[in-house]
């Protein structure tokens, strides 16, 4: 049963359709139709129709949006057979957020701020532009230490690391240094950047070290049953929070208050509780688990559940880890190798083929705690692809 997910995803579909009014069933040319972070999208012709080839089987989010019509989306499973869509666009009733009024200052600020948790501060995201950064509007909360922003138009990211452009429509974000939680959500598209035949070898090689070792790599070789043979080994992890240590936002607001008091010797009390580790009594079961233990077939196919009870903690033994994190145990008999500690959030969360999570995605520590947009590839990417794009 296993091996029919690699004879499904060596196969692909279209997927076409037209756009029209919900009101006169006119056709609207010009909308943007893609499948969120993928590389599949194009525009409609004047009569409203689209087509997107060579889409491999998955779930993806379909997306259809224009200047003056509500933004559509469809959940759908692709399988081999092609799939036909109409699509009605609403017309679109403006609602304003209210007008965001700030200083240059407080702009760059607000700005380096999304930047550093959006797009990441790797190397990878060195070699990130955003090429109309005043599309997006950003708004600040200095005593909840909240950063929120959202764009009414795509904001564009050259990735000169891994050579895409990526265009977001984001809805909503916000970072907290409370919690030390960033979310966002909307909708990306992925286009190929030009570059020369050597510009588009490094590319490649870029996107692979991008993927091996991360979570999509990993979800990927879950439901094939090639953990092993592709470097992960799943352990249980057993950890209790440390009552010692105060709340992280506790913390945060004490270090705030202290620090523009001025009363130094408070502000450093609260730093060494910030330093403190929050678990303890924490124990790495010696027997690996089997892919078979956390995660299973759905009664959709191409979808898995995955599945485990208290912290799952996976190591990549093809890469060492360079950051240290204080809060991921690290056993003194294993060997520095990049380790990722999930926690779910529900009893279950679903992933599809591509080793893409739609449904209770777990909260990642250590080494995938790291990945941002500028570590970000198409849902339909993977190894070997020689453009990486359809």
């Amino acid at each position: 049963m296993l091996l029919l997910p690699f004879i499904s995803q060596a196969q692909t579909t279209t997927i076409s359709g037209k756009v029209t009014t919900a009101v006169s069933h006119t056709g609207i040319g010009k909308v943007s139709v893609f499948l969120s972070n993928s590389s599949y999208g194009t525009e409609t012709a004047d009569d409203g129709s689209f087509k997107l080839v060579g889409v491999k089987p998955g779930q993806y989010t379909l997306v259809a949006t224009s200047v003056g019509f509500q933004e559509f989306t469809q959940t759908i499973l692709v399988g081999t057979q092609p799939v036909m869509l109409n699509i009605d666009l609403q017309s679109k009733v403006m609602q304003l957020r209210g007008v965001v009024i700030s200083t240059p200052a407080e702009w760059k600020k607000n700005y380096e701020l999304f930047k550093k948790e959006f797009i990441g501060t790797t190397e990878n995201a060195k070699k990130c532009e955003i090429t109309n950064p005043h599309t997006i509007n950003m708004v600040s909360n200095s005593r909840k230490l909240l950063l929120e922003a959202w764009s009414d138009d795509f904001i564009i990211m050259e990735n000169r690391a891994l050579g895409y452009r990526v265009k977001f429509l984001i809805d909503t974000f916000s970072t907290s240094g409370l919690t030390a939680l960033t979310q966002w959500r909307g909708q990306a598209v992925f286009e190929e950047l030009p570059g020369s035949a050597d510009q588009k070898k490094i590319w490649k090689q870029k996107r692979e070290e991008t993927y091996y070792g991360s979570s999509r790599n990993f979800l990927k070789s879950l439901y094939s049953g090639t953990t092993t043979q592709n470097g992960f080994i799943i352990k249980r992890l057993h950890r209790e929070l440390d009552p010692n240590r105060p709340q992280e936002d506790m913390i945060q607001q004490k270090l705030k208050q202290f620090r523009l008091a001025g009363k130094r010797d408070s502000f450093n009390y609260w730093v060494n509780k910030e330093n403190m580790p929050k678990y303890y009594h924490q124990d790495l079961e010696k027997q690996p688990l089997q892919p078979y233990q956390v995660f299973q077939q759905t009664d959709q196919p191409g979808l898995f559940a995955l599945r485990f009870p208290n912290y799952l903690y996976v190591i990549y033994t093809k890469r060492h880890e360079e950051t240290d994190f204080k809060d991921v145990y690290h056993p003194l008999d294993m060997e520095n190798f990049e380790t990722s500690v999930l926690t779910l959030n529900a009893p279950f969360a679903i992933f599809d083929m591509n080793g893409v999570m739609f449904q209770g995605a777990p909260v990642s520590e250590g080494t995938w705690s790291k990945a941002r947009l500028s570590e970000l590839l198409p849902y339909n990417y993977a190894p070997g692809d020689d453009k990486g794009v359809n």
